[in-house]
């Protein structure tokens, strides 16, 4: 009902603006136009990437993200998992209020330890502004920070740090490449759909030599072992008949990589732009399309959260580069529900890979990423749309700190696209859309989100 007067308030709103215009312009020379919006750029082909230039910022593109995974061990055998991702978000090329509080770009991070003996898989996420210095990507050099998280490149390693609010968990890593960047799809240039626009630039770093530390219930635990490095930067990138992706990177023990992916229609058919490569112990690398591959899903683990059900066993097929390879997750349960940072609920997790290359026996570990399982399309979040309201929502959803439900601080809408927070004295302040990012909760301390605009 609530939406059916809003929408009767506003057509009452046009019908009067219109009739005035045409009232007013039966007297008057037309207004001038104000200039057009500045528009992010789209992927196309032709553009050279070049390192290590290319690992920096590209802020004309709206969406890019900077992903690191690996698998490693201690010295008394004890095994882990890793994911470090930093997202960049536009959100308007160019604000019109000169704040520094004006957002420009959101920025997210999630992390995730998967302890594999102990059968534990441990999240925590960022999400904050750029503009009064909580987070960040330099556009010159790979430095990518977000709340104390942070990623950067010295010219010979990658350096990464990312612990949790509480200290309990986290990563202090230094990761030195042992092959050189592997461009993916066309010289860098990723198609993902028939749409101008809907692709990305895309490359990976696919065997970087780790050494440091994993923190794990507070205590520091030397590490080594292989990690892989992606970065991706368009403006579109899904259709909306697409659902998700199932993704693979795994590091063979003969010194191969394989990163493939299949992405999902809704109705339930694979998309033709699905893709991956092949990188040989060389570093040379071969493009494999749609029709090189087959991936076949198997065991199946339903979570208890989102109720999604996950296929965490599957099977790689690859004949023109001789692939025959079993994978499976090392611990079920490595679902991510970020709902205080992108608002996705995926799987991400470390898997084992067994099998044969060429007739000969290979065994590999790696990461898989299956998106599109629980709640709205992928399609949908990447083109920035309310999975409820199915409207664009520039912003995404930010929810409440859970902590804070029903507590001392609430959030309640008023008029417009503005929110109204309400202390327990009764002092109200009203945000605009501009100013939604992180802001210490009075109650918890804990990051204290703002919800989406509708």
């Amino acid at each position: 009902m609530r939406r059916m007067r809003v929408a009767a308030r506003a057509a009452a709103v046009l019908f009067t603006a219109a009739a005035a215009a045409l009232l007013t312009g039966l007297h008057a020379a037309p207004a001038a136009q104000p200039p057009a919006a500045p528009a992010w750029r789209q992927a196309e082909r032709g553009y050279a990437l070049e390192f290590p230039r290319d690992h920096a910022s590209h802020p004309d593109y709206r969406i890019e993200w900077w992903y690191y995974t690996g698998n490693l061990a201690a010295a008394d055998g004890r095994r882990f998992g890793y994911q470090v991702t930093f997202f960049r978000v536009g959100i308007d090329p160019q604000p019109a209020n000169p704040s520094r509080w004006a957002v420009r770009d959101l920025h997210m991070a999630h992390l995730a330890v998967t302890d594999v003996d102990g059968g534990r898989h441990l999240t925590a996420e960022r999400l904050n502004r750029a503009g009064v210095g909580w987070a960040g990507a330099s556009a010159d050099t790979l430095d990518v920070r977000n709340d104390g998280w942070r990623a950067t490149f010295d010219g010979a390693e990658h350096r990464l740090l990312a612990r949790d609010g509480r200290g309990r968990f986290g990563v202090d890593l230094r990761l030195a490449p042992a092959k050189s960047e592997v461009l993916h799809g066309d010289a860098g240039f990723s198609r993902k759909g028939t749409q101008p626009g809907n692709a990305s630039y895309y490359y990976s770093l696919t065997r970087l030599r780790t050494r440091g530390r994993i923190v794990l219930d507070g205590v520091e635990i030397d590490v080594e072992g292989l990690s892989w490095m992606d970065h991706e930067f368009g403006t579109s990138f899904l259709e909306p008949s697409q659902q998700g992706w199932d993704w693979f990177s795994l590091q063979l023990d003969d010194g191969a990589e394989l990163m493939v992916y299949v992405l999902r229609r809704r109705d339930g058919s694979i998309d033709p732009y699905s893709a991956g490569t092949f990188v040989d112990a060389s570093g040379k690398a071969a493009a494999l399309r749609r029709g090189d591959f087959r991936l076949v899903a198997g065991r199946k683990w339903r979570s208890p959260s989102s109720a999604a059900a996950y296929p965490v066993e599957w099977r790689i097929e690859a004949p023109p580069v001789g692939l025959d390879l079993h994978v499976r997750a090392v611990v079920d349960a490595q679902e991510l529900r970020t709902g205080e940072s992108t608002g996705v609920t995926y799987w991400e997790g470390a898997v084992a890979a067994t099998g044969s290359r060429g007739g000969r026996p290979v065994r590999g570990r790696g990461y898989l990423e299956m998106t599109g399982y629980a709640g709205a399309p992928m399609s949908e979040a990447l083109r920035g749309v309310d999975p409820v309201l199915r409207t664009p929502d520039p912003v995404g959803r930010r929810r409440r700190c859970s902590r804070c439900r029903n507590r001392d601080r609430r959030m309640r809408r008023s008029s417009g696209s503005r929110w109204s927070i309400w202390s327990g004295r009764g002092a109200r302040r009203r945000t605009s859309v501009t100013e939604r990012a992180s802001r210490p909760c009075v109650r918890s301390r804990a990051s204290y989100k703002l919800c989406r605009q509708t």
